[in-house]
Order: structure tokens, then C-alpha cells, then sequence
């Protein structure tokens, strides 16, 4: 099983009698599961089912889960509100003795808000449940298309992520190259400052340069932070591999990362590991950035 991605999109359509929906399923990136719900009026019943089938198939992510509902027109009742038209009517014509104009034309009164009302047919219990089975099917088949959207970005983000694993790989084994020179370059840098202290006169004491000479050594030695970068390579494999979603455990691994890569720059005797270090750093920026999509 692949990574899944947190972002992705879905949209179905159905017809259940003389009604026609429409789904749309969106999603990004999230600390945790955040399901948002644009449900129409009169709807509203169906928002623990609809959280519930997305608890089921979604684990992490930012959700928009929006529901649009088109009636036939031969469905409706338009019906005339007597008290709202008189009202509207009332007030028109106080407005006309006051300002002189003329007076407030039908279609203006009927297109006042609440003036005339579209009712929808009543429907007993069962009609409700049936249309609820649809929307809640058409919902499902969203939610199905939403995972495999998530899971064919999750493919692309495994790749990436895989390539960055293994550049971390490389610059672990030339750093593990270099490390071995390291005591030879230590050495002779040691050397130089002692020809220069001598040409200036100064006393030296022989055992106090080879203490220095040794926590010099022992400083540059970056051979853990190298053996632990090689566990988390190996560790973030790992993890992919489980089929598992494993977004927030990668993130806490990158820091991982990120902290041996600072403390290998912070120990570079020599250039060569100084710019290892910071190809590491860059390398693991971009893993960081990578696996904050993941679920």
C-alpha cells in the first residue's frame, strides 16, 4: 500500500425522482481530521452520516464537503403570502404619499422577500429515509474517488521522497569518506599553527598539544550524527513501507533529520564536510516540505 496524499477533489451527480445532486468533495492539508459541511436547508439531519463516512476512509486533512440540490419546477408550489402582499402594499403606498412618485408596480410587490413562497411537496418518513440512501450512496462513491485521488498524489509524494532518502544516503557516504581524512587534516592544520607559534618565539608544551590535538579530533568526530542519519534513512523506509498513514510520524522524523544536519555543520573540521552538511540541510528542507502532505 502507497503513501496517500492529504489534498485531493471529487464530484459526483445523481438523480434520485425528480431531484437532481451534486456532490463535491474537496480536501488539503491538516494537522488533524477537519470535516467542514455545506448542506442545504432542511438537510441538516444528514450531518452525522455524512462525518461518520468520512471518519471512516479519511484520517488526516482539511475537508470541504458541499451538497447542491436541483428540484424539478413541477415539484414546487408557488403559493401568494395575503399578509406579506398587504404589508408590501402598505408600505409602497406610504412611500408614495411621502415622496411623490409613482406607485410600486405588481411585479415589484411580488419580488419583495417573502411575498411569494415555493413550497415543496410533503413527504412522509420513508420518502425522507430513501432520499437520504441516495445522497448517502452518491456521497460514498465522492469519498471513494477523494481516496484514490489522495492515493495517486500519495504515489508521486512516495517518489519524491524516495529520492530524497537517497541523497541523503549519498552525502551520508561521502561524509563517511571524507572522515576517515579527518585525523591526516587535523593533524596538519595542528602542524601549521605550531610552525607559526614557533617562528613567533612562543614556548610550547608537547603534552598539552597533544591534548589539544586530541579534543580537536574529538570535536570534528561526526561519525554518530552520520550513523543516525543512516537509522532514519532506514527508519523513514520503513515507516512508507508499513502501508500505514504515517504523515505526523515522518514530520517528527524530518526534525530528526534536520537536528543531525545542523549539529554535522556545526562539527565540520574541513569544507568539504561543511558543504556536505549543507547539502544535507537543503536536501531535508525539501523531505520536511514533502512530508507535511501526507496524511
Amino acid at each position: 500500500m502507497t503513501l496517500k496524499s492529504m489534498t485531493g477533489f471529487a464530484r459526483t451527480d445523481g438523480t434520485h425522482e425528480q431531484i437532481r445532486w451534486f456532490w463535491e468533495v474537496r480536501s488539503v492539508n491538516g494537522r488533524s481530521l477537519d470535516v467542514r459541511l455545506r448542506l442545504p436547508s432542511g438537510l441538516e439531519r444528514l450531518e452525522p452520516r455524512v462525518r461518520a463516512r468520512c471518519q471512516e476512509q479519511l484520517v488526516r486533512g482539511n475537508c470541504t464537503i458541499s451538497l447542491a440540490l436541483k428540484r424539478d419546477a413541477g415539484q414546487m408550489e408557488i403559493r401568494l403570502n395575503q399578509a406579506a402582499l398587504g404589508e408590501a402594499m402598505a408600505v409602497a403606498e406610504q412611500a408614495q404619499k411621502q415622496t411623490l412618485l409613482e406607485p410600486a408596480k405588481l411585479d415589484t410587490l411580488l419580488g419583495m422577500r417573502g411575498v411569494v413562497e415555493v413550497a415543496e411537496p410533503d413527504e412522509s418518513e420513508e420518502q425522507r429515509e430513501a432520499f437520504a440512501a441516495a445522497l448517502l450512496a452518491g456521497l460514498a462513491d465522492a469519498l471513494d474517488q477523494l481516496v484514490a485521488a489522495r492515493v495517486a498524489e500519495g504515489q508521486r509524494l512516495e517518489e519524491v521522497i524516495e529520492a530524497q532518502l537517497s541523497a541523503i544516503d549519498i552525502l551520508v557516504s561521502q561524509a563517511t569518506a571524507i572522515m576517515a581524512q579527518q585525523p591526516d587534516l587535523i593533524a596538519a592544520r595542528l602542524r601549521e599553527q605550531i610552525a607559526k607559534l614557533d617562528e613567533a618565539g612562543a614556548s610550547l608544551d608537547p603534552e598539552r598539544l597533544h591534548q589539544e590535538g586530541l579534543l580537536l579530533a574529538a570535536k570534528a568526530d561526526i561519525q554518530e550524527e552520520l550513523d543516525r542519519l543512516t537509522a532514519h534513512v532506514a527508519a523513514a523506509r520503513e515507516l512508507i513501507a508499513s502501508g500505514q498513514p504515517t504523515g505526523r510520524k515522518l514530520e517528527f522524523l524530518a526534525q530528526e533529520f534536520n537536528r543531525e544536519a545542523n549539529t554535522t555543520c556545526s562539527k565540520a573540521a574541513g569544507i568539504e564536510i561543511s558543504r556536505i552538511g549543507l547539502e544535507l540541510k537543503s536536501v531535508i528542507d525539501q523531505l520536511r516540505e514533502q512530508v507535511q502532505n501526507i496524511e
